[in-house]
């Protein structure tokens, strides 16, 4: 029997909630992948890696932070689109 959309989604949430209810050091899970998010960005402002290493933390940290804005901006005018268009 195949399931729907909604039971997918559901099912999904209840594994990702009893995985998180299992795991007592969230930092260390989540490490890995934080550490290749920063990376990505100090390979977009240091792509020879020619800058100091503390000069390319600090403009990656900025980089990201203007990404998470953006998808910010996005997602709030994607909310807006939707509010409008229920109306």
């Amino acid at each position: 029997m195949a399931l729907t959309a909604q039971q997918r989604e559901r099912r999904a949430r209840i594994a990702a909630h009893a995985s998180w209810a299992n795991t007592a050091d969230r930092t260390g899970r989540t490490a890995p992948a934080t550490a290749s998010f920063l990376a990505r960005f100090e390979k977009q402002v240091d792509p020879l890696g020619v800058l100091d290493p503390e000069i390319r933390t600090v403009m990656a940290t900025h980089a990201r932070r203007a990404y998470m804005l953006q998808l910010a901006e996005k997602s709030a005018k994607a909310r807006k689109r939707a509010k409008t268009d229920e109306s």
